[in-house]
Protein backbone atom coordinates (compact mmCIF):
# COMPACT_ATOMS: atom_id res chain seq x y z
CA UNK A 1 0.00 0.00 0.00
CA UNK A 2 1.30 3.03 -1.22
CA UNK A 3 1.80 5.70 1.68
CA UNK A 4 0.51 9.46 1.99
CA UNK A 5 3.16 10.78 4.40
CA UNK A 6 6.42 12.34 2.98
CA UNK A 7 9.37 10.68 4.33
CA UNK A 8 12.03 13.07 6.17
CA UNK A 9 15.46 13.17 6.14
CA UNK A 10 17.61 11.04 8.27
CA UNK A 11 20.89 13.10 10.39
CA UNK A 12 23.05 11.97 7.52
CA UNK A 13 21.04 13.14 4.71
CA UNK A 14 20.62 16.41 5.96
CA UNK A 15 23.97 17.00 6.43
CA UNK A 16 25.17 15.82 3.21
CA UNK A 17 22.85 17.74 1.28
CA UNK A 18 23.36 20.93 3.02
CA UNK A 19 26.90 20.52 2.82
CA UNK A 20 26.98 20.09 -1.47
CA UNK A 21 24.33 23.42 -0.88
CA UNK A 22 27.15 25.29 0.82
CA UNK A 23 29.35 24.58 -2.13
CA UNK A 24 26.93 26.10 -4.39
CA UNK A 25 25.92 29.24 -2.39
CA UNK A 26 29.98 29.68 -1.73
CA UNK A 27 29.65 30.48 -5.35
CA UNK A 28 26.44 32.27 -5.33
CA UNK A 29 25.08 29.93 -8.13
CA UNK A 30 21.45 31.71 -9.49
CA UNK A 31 18.74 28.96 -10.07
CA UNK A 32 16.13 29.18 -11.84
CA UNK A 33 13.86 26.72 -11.10
CA UNK A 34 10.10 26.28 -13.03
CA UNK A 35 7.73 23.29 -12.75
CA UNK A 36 7.89 22.27 -9.08
CA UNK A 37 3.67 21.81 -9.01
CA UNK A 38 4.93 18.75 -10.82
CA UNK A 39 6.68 17.21 -8.02
CA UNK A 40 4.03 15.83 -5.38
CA UNK A 41 4.22 17.27 -1.64
CA UNK A 42 3.57 13.35 -0.44
CA UNK A 43 3.36 10.24 -1.89
CA UNK A 44 5.87 8.16 -4.03
CA UNK A 45 6.80 9.29 -7.28
CA UNK A 46 9.57 8.63 -9.73
CA UNK A 47 11.72 11.74 -10.99
CA UNK A 48 13.66 11.10 -13.80
CA UNK A 49 16.70 13.90 -14.61
CA UNK A 50 19.03 14.32 -17.61
CA UNK A 51 22.79 14.33 -17.01
CA UNK A 52 25.26 16.27 -17.80
CA UNK A 53 27.19 16.87 -14.81
CA UNK A 54 28.44 15.54 -11.56
CA UNK A 55 25.76 18.08 -9.55
CA UNK A 56 22.53 16.50 -11.39
CA UNK A 57 21.68 15.08 -8.73
CA UNK A 58 22.09 17.62 -6.25
CA UNK A 59 20.68 20.66 -8.73
CA UNK A 60 17.38 18.85 -9.42
CA UNK A 61 17.21 17.24 -5.54
CA UNK A 62 17.50 20.52 -4.39
CA UNK A 63 13.82 22.10 -4.69
CA UNK A 64 12.05 18.66 -3.27
CA UNK A 65 14.32 19.01 -0.33
CA UNK A 66 14.18 22.86 0.54
CA UNK A 67 10.61 23.65 -1.00
CA UNK A 68 8.95 20.76 0.02
CA UNK A 69 10.89 19.28 2.97
CA UNK A 70 11.33 15.69 0.78
CA UNK A 71 14.29 14.14 0.49
CA UNK A 72 15.06 12.24 -3.04
CA UNK A 73 16.49 8.65 -2.52
CA UNK A 74 19.09 8.35 -5.37
CA UNK A 75 20.10 5.59 -7.96
CA UNK A 76 23.38 5.66 -8.23
CA UNK A 77 26.47 3.35 -9.59
CA UNK A 78 27.49 0.57 -6.53
CA UNK A 79 31.22 1.87 -7.46
CA UNK A 80 30.53 5.21 -5.70
CA UNK A 81 28.91 2.62 -2.29
CA UNK A 82 32.33 1.46 -2.47
CA UNK A 83 34.13 4.95 -2.43
CA UNK A 84 36.09 5.86 0.77
CA UNK A 85 33.84 8.43 2.53
CA UNK A 86 31.13 9.00 -0.20
CA UNK A 87 30.30 5.35 0.02
CA UNK A 88 29.79 5.96 3.58
CA UNK A 89 27.58 8.56 3.30
CA UNK A 90 25.56 7.09 0.37
CA UNK A 91 24.70 4.17 2.41
CA UNK A 92 23.93 5.99 5.39
CA UNK A 93 21.76 8.20 3.78
CA UNK A 94 19.87 5.70 2.34
CA UNK A 95 20.45 6.30 -1.35
CA UNK A 96 20.22 2.76 -3.64
CA UNK A 97 23.17 1.13 -5.40
CA UNK A 98 23.19 -0.40 -9.20
CA UNK A 99 24.77 -2.93 -9.83
CA UNK A 100 25.71 -3.01 -13.32
CA UNK A 101 23.89 -5.49 -15.40
CA UNK A 102 22.38 -6.83 -11.97
CA UNK A 103 19.61 -3.84 -11.85
CA UNK A 104 16.58 -6.19 -10.82
CA UNK A 105 17.53 -6.07 -6.61
CA UNK A 106 17.97 -2.23 -7.06
CA UNK A 107 14.54 -1.89 -8.95
CA UNK A 108 12.85 -3.89 -6.33
CA UNK A 109 14.41 -1.63 -3.04
CA UNK A 110 12.99 1.44 -5.84
CA UNK A 111 9.97 0.28 -6.31
CA UNK A 112 9.40 -0.97 -1.76
CA UNK A 113 10.77 2.86 -1.67
CA UNK A 114 7.74 4.14 -3.55
CA UNK A 115 5.40 2.31 -1.86
CA UNK A 116 6.31 4.12 1.41
CA UNK A 117 5.83 7.47 -0.61
CA UNK A 118 9.34 8.40 -1.15
CA UNK A 119 10.76 10.45 -4.12
CA UNK A 120 13.57 8.42 -6.01
CA UNK A 121 16.05 10.15 -8.54
CA UNK A 122 17.51 8.65 -11.62
CA UNK A 123 19.20 9.47 -14.58
CA UNK A 124 18.05 7.18 -17.23
CA UNK A 125 21.04 7.48 -19.53
CA UNK A 126 23.20 5.94 -17.65
CA UNK A 127 26.46 8.26 -17.67
CA UNK A 128 26.93 11.93 -17.96
CA UNK A 129 25.95 12.76 -21.52
CA UNK A 130 29.49 13.84 -22.90
CA UNK A 131 27.23 15.65 -25.81
CA UNK A 132 25.34 17.59 -23.20
CA UNK A 133 22.51 16.47 -25.08
CA UNK A 134 20.16 14.14 -24.11
CA UNK A 135 21.17 10.15 -25.08
CA UNK A 136 19.03 6.98 -25.07
CA UNK A 137 16.53 6.93 -21.93
CA UNK A 138 16.11 3.38 -20.81
CA UNK A 139 13.06 1.91 -18.98
CA UNK A 140 14.16 1.44 -15.69
CA UNK A 141 12.04 4.60 -14.64
CA UNK A 142 8.78 3.42 -16.56
CA UNK A 143 9.39 0.16 -15.23
CA UNK A 144 9.60 0.97 -11.44
CA UNK A 145 7.08 3.89 -11.37
CA UNK A 146 4.52 1.70 -13.41
CA UNK A 147 5.44 -1.51 -10.55
CA UNK A 148 4.73 0.71 -7.95
CA UNK A 149 1.41 2.92 -9.77
CA UNK A 150 3.13 6.17 -9.16
CA UNK A 151 3.55 9.45 -11.26
CA UNK A 152 6.65 9.49 -13.37
CA UNK A 153 8.37 13.08 -13.54
CA UNK A 154 10.36 14.80 -16.24
CA UNK A 155 13.05 16.78 -14.95
CA UNK A 156 16.15 18.63 -16.40
CA UNK A 157 19.15 20.59 -14.91
CA UNK A 158 21.47 22.87 -17.08
CA UNK A 159 24.40 24.80 -16.32
CA UNK A 160 25.72 22.87 -13.50
CA UNK A 161 28.15 21.15 -16.09
CA UNK A 162 30.58 24.67 -16.36
CA UNK A 163 31.45 23.81 -12.90
CA UNK A 164 31.92 19.99 -12.76
CA UNK A 165 31.71 17.23 -15.60
CA UNK A 166 33.12 14.38 -17.46
CA UNK A 167 37.03 14.65 -18.27
CA UNK A 168 36.99 18.13 -16.36
CA UNK A 169 38.40 18.87 -13.00
CA UNK A 170 35.91 21.22 -10.88
CA UNK A 171 36.36 25.30 -11.75
CA UNK A 172 35.36 27.84 -9.57
CA UNK A 173 32.11 29.65 -11.44
CA UNK A 174 30.85 32.81 -9.42
CA UNK A 175 27.76 33.77 -9.89
CA UNK A 176 26.63 30.77 -12.10
CA UNK A 177 23.22 30.55 -13.83
CA UNK A 178 21.43 27.45 -12.98
CA UNK A 179 18.20 26.14 -15.15
CA UNK A 180 16.09 23.36 -13.83
CA UNK A 181 12.66 22.65 -15.02
CA UNK A 182 10.05 19.71 -14.06
CA UNK A 183 8.11 18.57 -16.64
CA UNK A 184 4.25 17.17 -16.32
CA UNK A 185 4.08 14.08 -14.81
CA UNK A 186 4.17 10.77 -17.17
CA UNK A 187 0.58 8.83 -16.37
CA UNK A 188 1.26 5.76 -15.86
CA UNK A 189 -1.66 3.51 -14.83
CA UNK A 190 -3.50 4.04 -18.33
CA UNK A 191 -1.92 0.28 -19.74
CA UNK A 192 0.78 1.91 -21.50
CA UNK A 193 3.61 -0.55 -21.56
CA UNK A 194 7.44 0.90 -20.15
CA UNK A 195 8.41 1.28 -23.34
CA UNK A 196 5.61 3.75 -24.24
CA UNK A 197 5.54 5.19 -21.26
CA UNK A 198 9.97 6.01 -22.18
CA UNK A 199 9.05 7.06 -25.26
CA UNK A 200 7.07 9.83 -23.90
CA UNK A 201 9.46 10.50 -21.10
CA UNK A 202 11.91 11.11 -23.63
CA UNK A 203 9.82 13.62 -26.02
CA UNK A 204 9.37 15.96 -22.62
CA UNK A 205 12.93 15.57 -21.44
CA UNK A 206 13.88 16.46 -25.13
CA UNK A 207 11.62 19.72 -25.02
CA UNK A 208 12.53 20.77 -21.08
CA UNK A 209 15.99 20.58 -22.22
CA UNK A 210 15.78 22.14 -25.38
CA UNK A 211 13.68 25.03 -23.42
CA UNK A 212 16.12 25.41 -20.61
CA UNK A 213 19.04 25.72 -23.23
CA UNK A 214 17.21 27.98 -25.07
CA UNK A 215 16.40 30.33 -22.12
CA UNK A 216 19.79 30.50 -20.47
CA UNK A 217 20.73 33.54 -19.11
CA UNK A 218 24.48 32.93 -20.42
CA UNK A 219 22.82 31.72 -23.83
CA UNK A 220 24.76 29.46 -26.52
CA UNK A 221 27.73 31.01 -27.65
CA UNK A 222 29.09 29.45 -30.36
CA UNK A 223 31.87 27.28 -30.09
CA UNK A 224 31.86 27.33 -26.38
CA UNK A 225 32.83 23.75 -24.99
CA UNK A 226 29.73 23.64 -22.91
CA UNK A 227 27.48 24.14 -25.65
CA UNK A 228 26.13 21.04 -27.68
CA UNK A 229 27.05 20.40 -31.64
CA UNK A 230 23.66 20.83 -32.32
CA UNK A 231 23.35 24.16 -30.60
CA UNK A 232 26.89 25.64 -32.56
CA UNK A 233 28.82 24.77 -29.38
CA UNK A 234 32.41 22.31 -29.40
CA UNK A 235 31.01 19.47 -27.59
CA UNK A 236 31.32 16.32 -28.69
CA UNK A 237 28.44 15.60 -31.24
CA UNK A 238 25.47 12.91 -30.38
CA UNK A 239 27.19 10.47 -32.73
CA UNK A 240 30.52 10.26 -30.29
CA UNK A 241 29.04 10.55 -26.94
CA UNK A 242 26.97 7.16 -28.18
CA UNK A 243 30.18 5.68 -29.09
CA UNK A 244 32.02 6.93 -25.93
CA UNK A 245 28.93 4.98 -24.27
CA UNK A 246 29.25 2.09 -26.10
CA UNK A 247 33.06 1.64 -24.98
CA UNK A 248 31.97 2.02 -21.05
CA UNK A 249 28.99 -0.38 -21.93
CA UNK A 250 31.76 -3.07 -22.86
CA UNK A 251 34.29 -2.09 -20.19
CA UNK A 252 31.25 -2.78 -17.61
CA UNK A 253 30.90 -5.98 -19.20
CA UNK A 254 34.68 -6.81 -18.86
CA UNK A 255 34.65 -5.57 -15.11
CA UNK A 256 31.34 -7.74 -14.57
CA UNK A 257 33.26 -10.87 -16.27
CA UNK A 258 35.91 -10.78 -14.48
CA UNK A 259 34.50 -10.47 -11.01
CA UNK A 260 31.80 -13.66 -11.93
CA UNK A 261 35.52 -14.91 -12.30
CA UNK A 262 36.68 -13.87 -8.98
CA UNK A 263 34.34 -15.18 -6.96
CA UNK A 264 34.24 -18.52 -8.80
CA UNK A 265 38.12 -19.07 -8.31
CA UNK A 266 36.94 -17.83 -4.43
CA UNK A 267 34.32 -20.45 -4.33
CA UNK A 268 36.83 -23.20 -5.70
CA UNK A 269 39.32 -22.56 -3.70
CA UNK A 270 37.00 -22.57 -0.16
CA UNK A 271 35.92 -26.13 -1.63
CA UNK A 272 39.53 -27.39 -2.08
CA UNK A 273 40.17 -26.42 1.63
Amino acid sequence: MTSDQPAHAGPVYRAAAWASLAVMRAQRWQFDVEGGEHVPRSGGAVIAANHTSYWDFITVGRYPFLELGRPVRILAKESLFRAPIVGTVMRRAGHIPVRRGAGRVALGAAVDALRDGELILVMPEQTISPAFDLLDIKQGPAHMARAAGVPLIPAVSWGSHRFHTIGRLPRLRWKLPVTVRFGRAVETDNGATPRQLTDVLTDRLRELLRTAQRDYPDGTPQGAWWVPASLGGSAPTLDDARVHLEALTERWRHDRRRSRQRAASRRTRRTDV
